[in-house]
């Protein structure tokens, strides 16, 4: 059996994958560079590869086209410590098997390569090391992300109909770049429309164009935006909101790739790849009449959800540092550096505006904070006021959230235990301070029995004098 080939220069990743694989009677060869494993290619090729994708040398990306050039139907799996869109589309463009970062979960690993071992296949044409090198325009380490990636380099060959769901702010628009930019059509135009900010009754000549003399005004002809993407993409942005005379005729392009001008009676042939985001629950709007069901099944052809920021808090911290870097470019200053209790209070916000709002928190403090670390009391006087709000609220949940996101980022260990004891505890103590101290009536009122409350009480630690027994 030709052996799994594990390449990595952190010798730790290495040791625990060539442990997971023992484990499993997995015959396999490590090397700690790409270079290194070259010369085994032609006397004991792999049958499954499992590679990091920066490493000193070749790149895991670079090895990756040696390898398919020679044995495309190799499996390459490709691991990552670089959460972002473009390691993951470099790495399915590139022919990855799959994509996997760090950390990941050993048998996860295991499993994926059991996979790659059974189904041996060539899943694309090789990388683009450009494409690598440029700065990613969208991150992310949660889990939610990481398929978003997935999907877009999977994607990355196809010219399928896309809809993107998400609330505002998401980043709807730049995962629609994303597709552009990594597809066939990277070489022509992008063109984007936000349907939802145009009146209803210009809307029409902004996408199929007019005329001369179609209206008044109309002075001259002019292309819309399906001749202006003619062989591109075209990005039509909160779709939900389009009159439903103009759905019929955008139904009509997508069925019979041809439309007319406002005015017009030349039919115009229309290749251009149709990408459409919204907000709203279009499932609900085509249940209530407000959007053709047809359309709907047109547009929806593959779908991305992107995760709102309340759903990835973990990311806040890598978005925050990127949105900081961006904003001292563009501004020619020194980056600033939030400290870990600013950087707790961000990750505890609601955000409702995404990451879209977060941006602008960063570019705020770019501009309006003094000095160059930046703690709680230096951020905007809304998001302040925000974390007050919430640090006072009576919604013990949302509290609690910010409490252990506070935590989380500080680094603190031990979590679970030490805030099941304070929650206990200050249960009890309300409940007995409730009763007036009557131990029976405090425990039948918290659900537990006398004996467990007393039991808890000894173990807590709680003043058992302050807390008076009844009689």
């Amino acid at each position: 059996m030709r052996p799994v080939w594990i390449i990595d220069d952190d010798k730790s990743i290495r040791w625990v994958i060539e442990k997971a694989l023992t484990r499993e009677g997995i015959y396999f060869k490590s090397f700690a560079a790409a270079d290194d494993s070259l010369c085994s290619l032609e006397t004991e090729p792999p049958q499954v590869v499992i590679s990091d994708i920066r490493m000193p040398g070749a790149s895991g990306i670079d090895f990756m086209q040696t390898l398919k050039a020679k044995r495309p139907t190799t499996p390459v799996i490709i691991m990552t410590a670089y959460s972002d869109l473009e390691s993951a589309v470099a790495a399915f463009q590139g022919g990855a098997f799959e994509y996997l970062p760090k950390p990941f979960d050993v048998d996860h690993a295991v499993e994926l390569i059991r996979r790659a071992m059974e189904e041996s296949r060539f899943a694309g044409p090789e990388a683009s090391t450009d494409e690598t090198a440029t700065t990613p325009e969208i991150l992310g380490s949660a889990a939610s992300m990481q398929e978003v990636f997935r999907a877009v380099g999977r994607l990355s060959q196809s010219q399928a109909t896309v809809l993107i769901t998400g609330d505002s702010g998401t980043g709807k628009e730049l995962v629609a770049r994303a597709l552009h930019r990594h597809s066939p059509r990277a070489s022509k135009p992008f063109i984007a429309l936000n349907t939802a900010a145009i009146p209803k009754d210009l809307l029409e000549s902004e996408l199929f164009g007019h005329e001369r003399g179609a209206f008044t005004g109309a002075a001259m002809m002019r292309r819309g935006r399906f001749e202006q993407a003619e062989g591109g993409t075209l990005f039509l942005d909160e779709i939900g909101d389009m009159p439903a005379d103009l759905q019929t005729r955008l139904l009509r392009v997508l069925s019979d790739g041809q439309f007319y001008r406002v005015g017009g009676h030349t039919p115009q042939s229309a290749n251009v790849r149709v990408i459409a985001a919204t907000h709203q629950d279009l499932e609900s709007r085509v249940a209530q009449g407000l959007f053709r069901e047809d359309l709907f099944h047109r547009l929806n052809v593959i779908r991305l959800r992107l995760p709102s920021l309340r759903e990835r808090r973990e990311d806040i911290p890598l978005l925050t540092n990127h949105f900081l870097a961006k904003s001292a470019k563009e501004l020619g200053v020194e980056a600033k550096r939030l400290t870990q209790n600013a950087i707790a209070h961000l990750s505890a916000l609601p955000l409702p505006g995404n990451v879209r709002q977060l941006e602008n928190i960063c570019h705020w403090i770019t501009v309006m904070a003094p000095g160059r670390e930046v703690d709680v009391g230096d951020l905007p006087p809304d998001v302040r006021l925000t974390g007050e709000r919430l640090a006072t609220t009576s919604d013990w949940q949302r509290a609690l959230e910010q409490t252990v996101t506070s935590m989380l980022v500080r680094g603190e260990q031990d979590i679970h235990t030490r805030l099941t004891r304070e929650f206990e505890a200050r249960l009890i103590e309300r409940a007995l301070a409730h009763t007036g101290g009557r131990r029976m009536e405090a425990a039948a009122m918290l659900g537990i029995g006398r004996n467990t409350l007393t039991r808890k009480i000894a173990e807590l630690g709680l003043d058992a004098d302050s807390l008076t027994e009844d009689q």
